[in-house]
């Protein structure tokens, strides 16, 4: 490789980044600065990767988890050769339609693993793909799977609640492949982190069972060293590396006015001239250049040989390992599903829809046993989702296909994304549905990067009886509808839950959320040539005559709506019920097509134990609506519904006083 000076191609990361700061007069140029030296020494000596193969499977990964750093990972991307990170996009940083947005997307730009920026996220997501590389390379073989998952942290990520959350987990599991190195530089957006943290974060890693230790940041050769020792670990590591925000800023570094805002003409200059890097703007010597140009390909014939060593491998696990990375489904599945809902159709059952989709999983891990990953924070005995084949993971028991997370949601959904990420395994996590609000931003980030994730959320509504308030969903439903790219089903009876945990699987674009109840409920479907439940809503009950209205209802309320057709019927009102296990996905359909789901009789009624945000798109706002309006109760399921007015007698009671 090319001799160029550590210190000359680490300035040239700090150049392009104070740069594009500035032009854009936006950013965080103190991050690219003060992590210059950690970046250079990682990817000139010790990441394996190849910039002609950006998505290699076997490439290790770099997460850049102090998202508001960005302009330090475009600038990497730019200097080790990356096609389309050209110049002109480090000049258009943080502009509409750039892929140099403000912080790193995942699918937007070539190289970037995850996306980050929410702090803790990028942190608590390489752990998953830690874990998937543990998981597969047992599977498959070290010869096949054998990288690290590094990952450059802020303060911000440490004090995030849901890194303890992570940094826990990978303890636990001694995911020993995954390093972390921290950019100790004491500074936050208010001031020193002394104002607000005093915690020691390399006592408060090795109390996890991570290895850490605490070295200087601009110092090449500690860096070199403490990642030398990092690999050879059994555990995971932290390295803490004590640098300067802003270096080589005369006047702003190591404060935090060069935290989240542009140097300035004169700092600029100043900085420049301090460091030896030329006056004009985004400009990189020709040898500088050369030598991480260099670096880019350097890993190019580790790649090679890995595609040699895959071409050895038998034919029949090569397509297996290359299916799995695409996310393809077996064909052995959906074969799975068709025997399964014909079965269910012969021998109808009755069963909480918790309990339907734990007979759903069996078939699930059936047809593909190796590749379905399922675990939950700690309440497995009443989500239902471990199938009775499944062993569990552990640090000794790496081929266990599904994961005691504890107690941990946020984590929990973080790390799926990052499984996901790698690829190899269908993941899916669970809890109750109310807890959603612990694991949101996870969630968030996965509807955001189209991760096919799935959650299964149980004791769905009021109707889990006695622990009352506090773990009834009531608005829930509504806010999981409301993120973007987030597919909600709410599945009334068996045949439903195995419909929708079909589409579910088979969504690799976006996360679902499957929520099930606690209690029991009839079969309602007799009929199963195709799945209705991929249009969000269908007839389930048609009118006898010409409807006069339509009851429309999810989930347990489902069979609320078929009791309350059968009274109005024999008092003479034709009405329709149409079961709605997604409403955002009736609502994204074509306009013929949900017109036609909809229908056109005059009144129209919606029935959910939930709170109505979304329906008056279904039934209008002056549509009937019978659902909650308040927190819920404690007290139990025979008495909660009645009590709330959330019952077939109050379905035909909003119809009745509509009829003219």
């Amino acid at each position: 490789m090319t001799q160029v000076d550590h210190n000359r191609m680490a300035n040239a990361i700090r150049g392009l980044a104070m740069d594009g700061v500035e032009k854009a007069k936006s950013g965080h140029p103190g991050l690219p600065m003060g992590a210059a030296d950690m970046a250079t020494v990682l990817f000139t000596q010790f990441l394996k990767f190849d910039v002609t193969a950006l998505d290699w499977p076997d490439r290790d990964r770099f997460v850049l988890s102090a998202g508001h750093g960005s302009m330090l990972l475009y600038a990497l991307l730019h200097l080790i050769g990356s096609p389309e990170m050209t110049i002109d996009q480090l000049k258009d940083f943080r502009q509409l339609g750039s892929l140099t947005p403000g912080h790193p997307e995942h699918g937007h730009t070539k190289g970037i693993e995850t996306t980050t920026g929410p702090l803790g996220q990028g942190l608590s997501t390489a752990v998953g793909m830690a874990l998937a590389e543990k998981m597969l390379a047992a599977e498959f073989g070290k010869k096949i799977v054998d990288h690290h998952t590094y990952v450059l942290a802020s303060d911000g990520d440490l004090m995030e609640g849901v890194s303890q959350e992570a940094i826990a987990m990978a303890g636990h599991w001694k995911l020993n492949k995954m390093i972390v190195l921290y950019d100790d530089n004491g500074i936050s957006i208010d001031g020193p982190t002394s104002i607000s943290d005093s915690v020691d974060q390399v006592k408060r890693f090795k109390a996890c069972g991570w290895a850490a230790e605490k070295i200087d940041g601009h110092d090449q050769g500690a860096i070199a060293a403490a990642i030398t020792r990092a690999q050879k670990s059994n555990k995971p590591t932290l390295i803490a590396c004590r640098t300067t925000i802003g270096f080589g800023a005369p006047h702003k570094a190591g404060t935090n006015k060069v935290h989240g805002e542009a140097l300035g003409a004169e700092e600029l200059k100043a900085a420049k001239e301090n460091l030896g890097i030329s006056l004009e703007p985004f400009s990189v010597p020709d040898d500088v250049l050369k030598a991480w140009r260099e670096a880019g390909k350097r890993g190019a014939p580790a790649r090679q040989e890995w595609e040699g060593r895959l071409a050895e491998l038998g034919s029949r696990k090569r397509a297996e390992f290359e299916r799995r990375l695409r996310h393809e489904r077996p064909a052995a599945l959906a074969k799975a599903f068709k025997a399964y809902k014909k079965e269910l159709l012969e021998k109808p059952m009755t069963a909480a829809t918790r309990k339907s989709s734990e007979a759903v999983i069996e078939v699930i891990a059936g047809a593909m046993p190796m590749e379905f990953l399922a675990g939950s924070a700690d309440l497995t005995g009443s989500n239902n989702n471990k199938a009775k084949s499944a062993t569990a993971f552990s640090a000794k028991t790496p081929k266990g296909r599904f994961i005691h997370y504890g107690i941990r949601e946020h984590g929990m959904c973080a790390a799926m994304n990052g499984i996901f990420l790698h690829g190899g395994f269908a993941p899916n996590g669970a809890t109750f549905l109310v807890f959603t609000d612990y694991a949101r931003p996870a969630m968030r980030l996965a509807a955001l990067m189209g991760t096919g994730v799935v959650y299964v959320m149980t004791h769905d509504s009021i109707g889990l009886g006695e622990d009352g308030p506090t773990h009834q969903p009531v608005e829930h439903l509504s806010a999981l509808r409301a993120i973007p790219n987030m597919r909600v089903f709410r599945p009334c009876d068996s045949v439903e839950v195995a419909e929708c945990w079909e589409l579910a699987l088979n969504r690799i674009d976006g996360p679902t959320v499957l929520a099930l109840t606690r209690q029991n409920l009839p079969q309602l479907r007799t009929s199963a040539n195709e799945n209705p439940c991929q249009y969000g809503a269908y007839e389930l009950v048609p009118a006898q005559g010409e409807a006069k209205a339509t009851l429309f209802a999810s989930g347990s309320e489902v069979e609320m709506a078929v009791a309350a057709q059968k009274q109005l019927a024999e008092r003479g009102i034709p009405t329709r019920v149409v079961s709605v296990p997604s409403l955002e996905l009736l609502l994204a359909q074509p306009k013929e097509r949900r017109d036609a789901i909809i229908g056109n009789a005059p009144i129209k009624v919606a029935i959910e134990a939930a709170v109505r945000w979304g329906w008056d798109a279904v039934i209008g706002q002056d549509g009937e609506f019978i659902g909650m309006h308040s927190f819920g109760a404690s007290a139990p399921l025979n008495k909660i519904f009645k009590h709330f007015g959330i019952t077939a007698e109050a379905a035909v009671n909003a119809v009745l006083k509509r009829v003219s």
